[in-house]
């Protein structure tokens, strides 16, 4: 059939173009909401290419579209269109020179211990030790080369005794450049530190020299190094009150009401960590817009009931806007004192809006500013796009929101008609239906950033979120209050029973049969698919909207599509894993590497891990090792592990696939296809292989990173 307007008109694709358009023109109101997800588009781009654009690229592109934007205002179907590409430019090209603008020098990968002095920055508890930041460093070792602006040092507790924040210091310490992922496609650490300005982490050897106490720099004026300064005081006092938390309420309790009151969760151990997350609390560990909520919520309505009390004031003063102010003021105080990382400054951000509503005479809560609040954070940091916390917090916030719209006339229909218990089932209602609703928003994000769904996280949450809002936070207030008079464990203690019992809960719901899976890595495709079906069916209000829903089981149909790697191969030439076909994960050592054994065994989904034999055989004789090396047979294929280059020949005469811990030189080894050794792993990283029958996939982290400025290359200095 020959192709022309009559045949399109007869598949109906005119039809469903006009059906479109209806529907676009109708949700007029809404369109705006997108141009943040235009933006953030541009962002996530820019972060997907595999080779660093030039600076203009991203800054022409954009003067071009809005020139063109400009041109097609007669026609409003056709300015949104330009104003959406223009959007997506605006935050390709911010992201770009963010990127610039955060370029530092990072530490040349060394074995030795450097001679350091530097200011601490940051000073806090970390898994039975302490972690140290140190700023302003020098050292007598880097003569010809650039000081980084930051480095993190981990040392003992004995080595940090009597350790202030804001001493400058001097320490012997091993430093080596912030690690890439441990696999292709793992979550990239040295691309946070890039953007962090951190150049090095390493741990210290022997114990820090003061050489000018924080005590001794207060007569230095304060005007000039405003920014350093203020940053050191509040520093110093996050340090503080989390030290004094831990002095009025020992153990676990004590440690959690210090993450809780000041972002610093070093104290807490790693079976309380990981009971959190078994159980789904572990978002109640990160500030984020529940606590930073809690915080300006509780100021704005206490100072209400109060001002409300005094008739004189409230009749005759605007007590709501004032209530309002202090809220914002108390939650920019919190915001200061967590130290403004990434997740609280969207989280004040949002409080922030929901107070210049109130004072602006505005409702306070909207799409409309949850939209703006993402993009005003994606103006300021492009880089927490790609963060867990950021698409978790929002995915959430944004499926409430549209909730709350679609059930807010309902709502005030039932309160109105309601009586003191009905009241009471309809607030209890609300939570769990709030709970289900961000249970549901954030499981596939959870899934494919952590690959572990909480099944019975809906349950811990009707208990450990209303204990949180409504006992524990209070308390945290009012600890704060007591703090400058000393009696803070007035109010901590009382917040210690509501935490163990959050603890409690946590550790009954963590040890009940499959408290959580782990799921295998999803494709990148199916969480493009869950992200826009979810924003359609939340931004958009009519009926089409339920098409979101069509695009969510789209991207979960994707998901067996994706194959985790056979074969994992550490950047340093300390382990290799396997997964074999009963669904255990194979490790060559079950010492070294531990945290890169663990990431490898998440991602492919695996509970069941082993350690091969040092010699002998496994898996019913298809793993014969012996102290040079193993040969593992699978998929019809001979896989050889070379431990020591003299079994070189005789694995590479029989084998497959040749991975060598130790270098291969030459014609060493001619016969296999493929050969990874120690050059390839210095060169290039962690290795993932496929085995598949026609073919040997091998894909590595520099190939799967790009050539990015945050990727270290071997023998790059920065």
């Amino acid at each position: 059939m020959a192709w022309s307007p009559s045949w399109v008109k007869r598949v109906g694709i005119d039809r469903l173009t006009a059906w479109f358009g209806r529907h676009v023109a109708a949700e007029r109101s809404r369109w705006q909401l997108w141009l943040p997800v235009a933006f953030a588009t541009g962002v996530g781009i820019y972060f997907g290419l595999p080779d660093e654009p030039p600076l203009w690229l991203g800054a022409s592109a954009l003067l071009i579209a809005f020139a063109v934007t400009l041109m097609l205002r007669a026609r409003p179907g056709l300015l949104m269109a330009g104003l959406y590409g223009a959007f997506a430019l605006a935050g390709f090209t911010n992201a770009q020179w963010h990127t610039e603008w955060a370029a530092a020098p990072v530490v040349a990968d060394s074995h030795r211990a450097v001679t350091l002095e530097g200011e601490i920055f940051d000073l806090n508890r970390h898994e039975g030790a302490y972690r140290m930041v140190l700023r302003d460093v020098a050292s007598p070792d880097w003569q010809e080369t650039a000081p980084p602006v930051r480095v993190r040092v981990r040392l003992s507790e004995k080595a940090a005794a009597g350790l202030k924040v804001g001493d400058r210091i001097e320490i012997r310490a091993v430093l080596r450049p912030p690690p890439g992922p441990v696999a292709p496609g793992a979550y990239d650490f040295a691309r946070r530190a890039y953007f962090e300005r951190l150049g090095g982490v390493g741990f210290a050897v022997g114990r820090p020299h003061v050489l000018i106490p924080v005590e001794d720099r207060k007569g230095q004026s304060w005007l000039a190094g405003f920014w350093q300064e203020n940053a050191l005081w509040w520093s110093a006092l996050r340090h503080r009150i989390s030290e004094r938390n831990l002095v009025a309420l020992p153990g676990q309790p004590g440690a959690v009401a210090a993450a809780l009151m000041t972002g610093e969760r070093g104290a807490i151990s790693e079976t309380v960590i990981e009971n959190m997350r078994a159980a789904g609390l572990a978002h109640l560990l990160a500030i984020s817009g529940l606590h930073m909520g809690l915080v300006g919520g509780l100021i704005f309505f206490l100072l209400r009931f109060v001002l409300a009390a005094i008739p004189p004031v409230n009749l005759r003063f605007p007590i709501k806007k004032w209530a309002a102010v202090a809220g914002l003021l108390g939650s920019g105080f919190y915001l200061l004192l967590v130290g403004a990382t990434i997740p609280s400054q969207r989280a004040f951000i949002m409080v922030g809006l929901v107070f210049v509503g109130v004072l602006a005479d505005r409702r306070a809560l909207s799409m409309r500013l949850v939209a703006w609040a993402a993009f005003l954070i994606l103006v300021i940091a492009p880089e927490s796009l790609l963060s867990a916390s950021f698409q978790l917090s929002f995915a959430a916030v944004i499926c409430l929101v549209a909730a709350y719209e679609s059930w807010s006339l309902r709502r005030i229909t039932w309160q109105r008609d309601a009586g003191p218990v009905h009241k009471v089932g309809l607030y209890l209602v609300g939570v769990f239906l709030t709970s289900v609703i961000a249970v549901a928003a954030t499981a596939p994000l959870g899934a494919f950033h952590f690959n572990r769904v909480a099944l019975y996280g809906l349950l811990a949450n009707l208990v450990a979120v209303p204990m949180t809002a409504f006992w524990v936070m209070p308390w945290a207030l009012l600890a704060f209050l007591l703090m400058p008079l000393g009696l803070e464990h007035l109010a901590l203690r009382p917040m210690g029973w509501g935490l163990e019992v959050i603890l409690y809960v946590a550790a009954q719901v963590a040890a009940w049969p499959h408290a959580q899976v782990l799921v295998a890595s999803m494709p990148f495709a199916t969480l493009m698919l869950l992200v826009f079906g979810g924003l359609w069916l939340c931004l958009w209000q009519r009926p089409w909207r339920f098409l979101g829903i069509g695009i969510i089981v789209t991207g979960l149909l994707l998901m067996p599509f994706e194959r985790p790697p056979h074969i994992w191969i550490d950047g340093e030439a300390r382990l290799i894993g396997f997964r074999d076909g009963a669904g255990t994960f194979w490790r060559s050592d079950g010492r070294r590497a531990a945290f890169e054994a663990e990431i490898w065994q998440r991602h492919a989904g695996l509970t069941d891990k082993m350690t091969w034999p040092r010699s002998g055989d496994a898996l019913n004789g298809r793993l014969r090792c012996d102290l040079l090396g193993c040969l593992y047979k699978t998929n019809g294929r001979i896989v050889a592990f070379v431990f020591d280059s003299l079994a070189l020949a005789e694995d590479c005469a029989v084998a497959d696939l040749v991975i060598s811990m130790e270098p291969v030189f030459g014609r060493q080894c001619d016969r296999p296809a493929v050969v990874i050794d120690r050059f390839d792993l210095w060169r290039n990283g962690a290795h993932a292989v496929w085995l598949d029958d026609h073919a040997i996939t091998v894909e590595n982290v520099v190939q799967a990173s790009g050539r990015r400025p945050w990727v270290r290359l071997p023998g790059a200095t920065k």
